[in-house]
């Protein structure tokens, strides 16, 4: 059996989708599974177990250009990779018209389907031409998490069961420079809308804690804003012995999978690095400014019970986000070095 999925954004999209190579894996022993993904998060999808090959779909920079010879000459490309490999099974997981135009443009093998997203689901983008042009619209339950949604589309349109808590089958590689390093909690304070941050006074504050606990402080940006943020909690925290707060610098997202994986805890507001931490097991907690935790964040009902959820309008209290800390976070004592 070979199988293509269309995910191609955004970051946390990308994560949430990751399961549903788990799930094939365990139930369609020795099929191959490709992947269409923006170029942007491809790196990441390599590294997901039972993933054959990535195909790289830039439609973001193609709307920027869609006129030009350049963008014609790499679409074309594109479509004849498509067309290459007879597929049995072409899952859009988007359900929106761009990924149900990239799922119409892969090859099926004889008796092959392409299966899409049937309806809207609370809280999801989702175009209704990406129903017509897929030949199986599968309804999913209209209240649903994200990560499920992805799950229950592949699930029935292969005809195996959910039978256990989603697995990810990302692989990082500790960092050389966090390997036998002191006990490390990242602080994720970056996201794509401004109304998911949590203010800087409170960083500080959780920050501060961390700090009188024994814990290093790691503080990733990826962006001119989030490097002056950064730096700006990095300067209230500084002590002036040996540095215990470190600004990482710009990195990739193989850079970043391979430092998170060598810290001891994450936490973090909404955002794709907060569920790159998800996916790869570590302790965290995730900061939600509004009541939709519900469709994004990690849940018991997963197997998150070492990674919890603190949410309230307008923004959870240093408080409510530390007593979370002190439920899954190991004491910096007890931590292997």
């Amino acid at each position: 059996m070979r199988i293509l999925l269309v995910k191609l954004s955004s970051l946390g999209d990308v994560v949430h989708a990751m399961p549903v190579v788990q799930d094939i894996v365990a139930a369609h022993p020795g099929a191959v599974i490709d992947w269409v993904v923006e170029p942007a998060f491809a790196t990441l999808v390599q590294r997901v177990a039972g993933v054959a090959e990535v195909i790289g779909a830039p439609l973001r920079r193609w709307r920027q250009g869609w006129w030009t010879q350049r963008v014609r000459s790499e679409f074309n490309a594109l479509r004849e990779r498509l067309q290459r490999e007879a597929y049995d099974a072409v899952l859009d997981l988007q359900g929106l018209t761009k990924s149900a135009v990239i799922a119409r443009l892969a090859r099926l093998a004889p008796g092959g389907h392409r299966y899409g997203i049937g309806n809207r689901t609370e809280g999801s983008s989702w175009e209704r031409p990406a129903r017509w042009l897929v030949d199986r619209p599968i309804r999913i339950e209209p209240r649903i998490h994200a990560l499920d949604r992805s799950r229950v589309l592949a699930a029935k349109a292969l005809g195996h069961t959910i039978g256990e808590p989603p697995r990810y089958g990302l692989r990082g590689s500790p960092a050389a420079s966090a390997r036998g390093a002191m006990a490390t909690v990242v602080l994720v304070h970056g996201t794509s809308r401004d109304d998911k941050l949590w203010p800087n006074s409170h960083w500080i504050t959780i920050g501060k804690r961390l700090l009188n606990e024994g814990w290093r402080i790691a503080l990733p940006q990826g962006s001119e804003v989030e490097q002056t943020r950064a730096e700006m909690i990095a300067a209230a925290l500084q002590f002036e012995r040996d540095p215990l707060v470190e600004v990482w610098p710009s990195l990739g997202l193989d850079a970043v999978v391979d430092r998170l994986a060598g810290v001891q805890g994450v936490i973090g507001v909404d955002s794709g690095l907060s569920h790159i931490a998800v996916a790869l097991g570590l302790p965290h907690v995730q900061i939600y400014n509004f009541p939709t935790a519900w469709r994004t964040g990690p849940l018991p009902s997963h197997g998150h019970h070492h990674q919890v959820v603190v949410q309230a309008r307008p923004h959870p209290t240093p408080d409510a986000v530390w007593s979370a800390c002190q439920q899954v976070l190991v004491p910096p004592r007890m931590v292997a070095r």
